[in-house]
């Protein structure tokens, strides 16, 4: 099916599982194709192909896929009725019904960026452990967590200018910095680390510049307006294709857990730590309404901006000497925040402050469960209880 024709020389089609460009003059393009990638001029488009089923679903061309790049494109155009296997191809478990396209104008001067994502499985920061190593006779297995064999995002940008060969390069980084922008804004967490995710271990791009439009433009970085126009229109598409694919959204992330999660809270570890502080009783309230503890706006920005300093820390912004007056005064509020009594603040400090000299991922989690479970044990204390016949 024909989506748009966003300019003279472009068409970007969706079909079966497959969303793709086609050219129909002349682009320059420079992409992550295993098959042919690099800078090319002679291109006939370029796709996005969902291969698989995003969890446990591993059929016959994937070995294809890894070990004949080449053989797989050709036969994945000829099932399309590309015409030629002259495609920028990438590949990716997201479903394409979820693409974004995001459009970004100014003076005549065109950007069109059409994504595909998932982060849920995936999500990683650079310089996280490597999986493998590749040599001469293959690929080798690592030390290190394996990946999820699905989590990508894909992102195809045309242009309807034409571009100097540094300059589509220079595009791949603008877009690449929008992208990462976005995973930081939404707060995804590295899967392989204590970090923010900076991307995905598969992430791919194509960007495809029109040929023949005058002198070639030379700038794509942030100064420029087309660095402008690539960003804005990156950054839309991929939000909006992380909502329609994974559900994620700000409010989405606004979460204790969530911002807990890389250094490995899970719901059931919270309701464990935190319980730890709590009398039966409150243990099973706490279970019975762990939701509403977790979402509280209140809550929630508490343990973010806890967070927030943990990462300072980590990045030697802080100086560890500080630790005890910054993260117990930080913990205090989020305990603060849970029980709703702010005289407590000077108390829950002095119990919380923990000692200088740095805290370990474990360490630091251990804190912030501990502020959230004294808060929530003096949310209801008997003198905090509304008495009966009291009014609403």
């Amino acid at each position: 099916m024909l989506m748009d024709k966003y300019y003279d020389g472009m068409e970007l089609h969706r079909k079966d599982k497959i969303l793709f460009v086609r050219f129909t003059s002349p682009h320059r393009v420079v992409s992550t194709c295993r098959a042919g990638g690099g800078l090319a001029d002679d291109y006939d488009g370029i796709y996005n192909q969902q291969g698989c089923e995003p969890t446990n679903h591993m059929h016959a061309a994937h070995k294809t896929a890894v070990d004949d790049p080449a053989e797989y494109r050709r036969m994945t155009c000829e099932q399309h009725g590309l015409g030629s296997d002259k495609w920028a191809t990438l590949g990716t478990a997201a479903n394409m019904n979820c693409a974004a396209v995001a459009v970004e104008s100014f003076r005549g001067l065109k950007v069109v960026a059409a994504c595909t994502g998932g982060v849920e499985s995936n999500a990683g920061r650079v310089g996280d452990p490597a999986s493998f190593l590749e040599t001469e006779t293959g690929h080798e297995k690592l030390e290190a967590p394996q990946p999820p064999p699905h989590g990508t995002i894909n992102t195809m940008i045309c242009i309807n200018k034409e571009l100097a060969r540094g300059a589509m390069v220079r595009v791949v980084m603008t877009a690449t910095e929008a992208k990462t922008a976005v995973l930081q804004e939404l707060a995804v967490n590295s899967r392989y680390s204590d970090g923010l995710a900076t991307g995905t271990g598969t992430d791919q791009i194509a960007v495809a510049s029109k040929l023949n439009t005058g002198k070639p433009l030379t700038g794509a970085g942030k100064h420029s307006k087309l660095g402008e126009l690539i960003g804005l229109a990156v950054k839309k598409a991929i939000r909006q294709t992380l909502l329609q694919q994974n559900g994620m959204s700000p409010e989405g992330q606004r979460s204790c857990r969530i911002h807990l999660q890389r250094f490995g809270a899970t719901k059931e570890s919270m309701l464990r730590g935190m319980g730890a502080w709590l009398d039966d009783a409150d243990q099973r309230l706490l279970k019975d309404n762990f939701s509403c503890m977790d979402k509280d706006p209140a809550a929630a920005g508490a343990i973010m901006a806890l967070v927030h300093l943990q990462d300072k820390y980590a990045w030697g912004l802080l100086p560890e000497t500080c630790l005890p007056e910054i993260m117990g005064g930080q913990a205090a509020l989020a305990a603060c925040s849970v029980s709703g009594d702010f005289s407590k603040f000077n108390d829950y400090r002095n119990e919380l402050a923990p000692c200088s000299g740095g805290m370990t991922g474990q360490e630091f989690l251990d804190l912030a469960l501990k502020a959230l479970g004294f808060g929530f044990r003096d949310k209801w204390t008997d003198a905090r209880r509304p008495q009966a016949g009291a009014g609403d």
